[in-house]
């Protein structure tokens, strides 16, 4: 969007992730008066075909990409001495622009349990629906059918879909569903829907539904590449002593070196009449009101920043909790299986697919190779054998609360995606290095987190970490972040049992060919566990991989090296009360101060069970609604 230069606006908001994008673009619906203001440190994602185009997202984590902040962490000796990596979206519409768009939710009781008014499932549900247009099956009761969102099941379906779908319903022995997502199903096998529009296979993000779609409306701007560096407060004298100096009015801000490093680095400042919202994210967020004087005396001292409110909150609450913890697994696949890579190696497949994309929105352009998956939680035999250090953590949390999954298992089609996020960085390098280059055949990876490409991602590990600025040696800021990745003992436990379970899967399903055996554990010679290529499956009912105390050494030692997080970073500004160690109220108002709040996943208390784009949209409609609310605008 072209602007003109105004000082003034009614609502500035400091970061255009995807929450601000929500807020910004309902709020100017619901009275397209107003004059708001988005500020971006990352570039416009309009119609370029690197954000559009479903296939191409893992090339956003490339080592040159400018769409993502590499956040690097502390190393940690949990992790083997190494430096985690925690990548987020930088450009308009935030990770919502960039991310692999799996569509999930979050069962409802995880609402329930943040215990903040007005955020319970039961006002929320409403605003799920409000939000999406659900194209994979109609009349389905907690789903919704006329929202800027769409949600589809992609431009094709990848063949080992219901491969893992029909081992997971025979050999693992659980019942199959359409829908997982329905805020309380769990421990299913299902299809994987996506955040793509099932009419054109464009990627469905928050800034082409929210704000672009409004470039008729001049009152709605973008400013991007720019960089927030404080808030500015009123320094007048107020009817009340305890408020002067802590009412916000305005932001400063200057180019962004990142965005536009020949521009003018100098400070300018914005003025807001009404409302600052800071929307930078779980990392943006709490180091902008650190910047402007907001947060622990002690980390504030240390910078040079003079304090404005004691809030020791802000920054804290980064917990292995609020994030997820993913490993990702390669194995070999038959030759005639298409996979993701087809397309992302280029060549005559990649122009055919193009061709079919523009004519009818499908092909693999439309598709992010994750056509299934499991919220997995235990049965009694599976809890044994992950032994004593877990069953604390199962009793005291899972085990009566039958929606919650301990991990998300799930098959991804191809291997040239996890090779880009090795050259980033992101992930570390195979645990062995390859002899020669891995050939172009077909590959596949298991997921798991807590994806052929085995994939599971823990979902409510309890680690503990946190986001603070610091000012390094050469006098330059800084961030100071430690993750907490698998710091308490029975965070490793699912990860490592996890890949035993997704071993045993992939192994009985008929695209199997053996495993890429520079990424996994390496096993001791001679073990029955040892990777190699092969011929084919083997039998659905043939005996399970027997490993030895030195073979589970290995893969505990393989997680450590290589466990990553998976882009659901939350919670370093969290809705609690200011004695809990709150950073905001449930209006979302920070603590201290008037006329100032934050909208992301920052605010989030306690982890939520899905792939949090979910969860940062709902924030945005209900953040949207709260402050119609306090302006006294009709938001219905």
């Amino acid at each position: 969007m072209s602007h003109p230069i105004p000082s003034e606006f009614d609502i500035i908001f400091a970061g255009g992730g995807t929450t601000a994008c929500v807020v910004a673009g309902r709020l100017a619906t619901y009275d397209p008066s107003l004059k708001i203001l988005i500020l971006e440190a990352g570039q416009h994602t309009l119609n370029k075909p690197i954000h559009v185009q479903p296939y191409q997202y893992p090339f956003h984590i490339a080592p040159a990409s400018t769409t993502i902040t590499f956040n690097i962490g502390n190393p940690s000796p949990h992790l083997n001495g190494r430096v985690p990596i925690v990548p987020t979206g930088r450009c308009v519409g935030g990770s919502s622009g960039v991310n692999s768009m799996v569509y999930t939710r979050a069962p409802a009781s995880d609402y329930d349990d943040w215990g903040a008014n007005g955020w319970e499932s039961e006002s929320l549900i409403p605003l799920l629906k409000k939000l999406e247009t659900y194209q994979v099956q109609p009349d389905c009761p907690t789903h919704g059918y006329d929202g800027p969102i769409k949600v589809s099941s992609g431009g094709c379906k990848m063949g080992i879909s219901d491969e893992f779908i029909q081992v997971g319903t025979t050999y693992h022995k659980r019942q199959y569903a359409d829908d997982t997502d329905d805020l309380e199903t769990c421990n299913t096998y299902s299809p994987w829907a996506k955040y793509i529009d099932g009419t054109t296979g464009r990627r469905s993000d928050a800034a082409h539904q929210y704000v672009y779609n409004q470039a008729h409306n001049p009152n709605l701007q973008v400013w991007d590449g720019k960089r927030v560096k404080r808030i500015i407060f009123d320094k007048r004298l107020t009817t009340f002593p305890n408020e002067r100096g802590k009412r916000a009015v305005g932001i400063e801000f200057s180019s962004d070196p990142v965005s536009f490093p020949d521009a003018d680095q100098s400070l300018s400042i914005v003025r807001a009449s009404k409302l600052v919202v800071v929307s930078a994210g779980t990392f943006g967020s709490p180091t902008i009101l650190e910047r402007s004087g907001i947060g622990a005396e002690a980390i504030l001292k240390r910078c040079g920043i003079e304090q404005l409110v004691d809030l020791p909150g802000v920054g804290e609450n980064y917990q292995g909790r609020s994030d997820h913890n993913l490993v990702i697994v390669p194995y070999l696949a038959a030759d005639d299986i298409v996979t993701m890579d087809a397309v992302r190696r280029g060549g005559s497949i990649l122009q055919e697919s193009l061709a079919q994309w523009n004519n009818n929105g499908k092909s693999l352009i439309a598709q992010n190779g994750l056509d299934s998956k499991i919220k997995w939680r235990p049965d009694d035999e599976e809890l044994k054998a992950m032994g004593p250090a877990f069953q604390s953590r199962w009793k005291e949390f899972f085990q009566d609360r039958p929606d919650k999954a301990v991990a998300i298992f799930a098959a991804s089609s191809g291997f040239d995606d996890v090779k880009i996020l090795m050259a980033a960085r992101y992930i570390p390098s195979l645990s062995r290095p390859l002899s020669t280059g891995l050939a172009p055949r077909s590959y596949t990876t298991a997921n798991y987190y807590t994806v052929l490409l085995s994939v599971y991602p823990m979902l409510y590990p309890v680690s503990v970490g946190s986001v603070h600025i610091k000012v390094t040696g050469n006098g330059k800021e800084g961030m100071e972040f430690t993750t907490g990745f698998l710091d308490d003992p029975s965070d490793i436990v699912p990860l490592d049992f996890g890949y035993k379970k997704m071993r045993e899967i992939f192994r009985r399903m008929p695209s199997y060919r053996g495993e890429v055996a520079a990424g996994h554990p390496d096993f001791p010679e001679g073990s029955a566990a040892a990777c190699r290529e092969t011929s084919g499956p083997v039998d659905v009912n043939a005996p399970d991989i027997i490993y030895t105390a030195e073979d589970d050494k290995a893969i505990n030692q393989f997680h450590r090296d290589t466990m990553q997080t998976a882009w659901h970073s939350l919670g370093t500004c969290a809705m609690k009360s200011e004695a809990d160690g709150g950073v905001v109220d449930t209006r979302l108002n920070v603590y201290g101060v008037s006329n100032l709040k934050v909208a992301d996943m920052s605010i989030v208390p306690l982890n939520v069970g899905t792939n949090t784009y979910s969860t940062a949209l709902l924030i945005g409609e209900r953040a949207a609604m709260i402050i119609a609310e306090d302006l006294g605008i009709n938001c219905i």
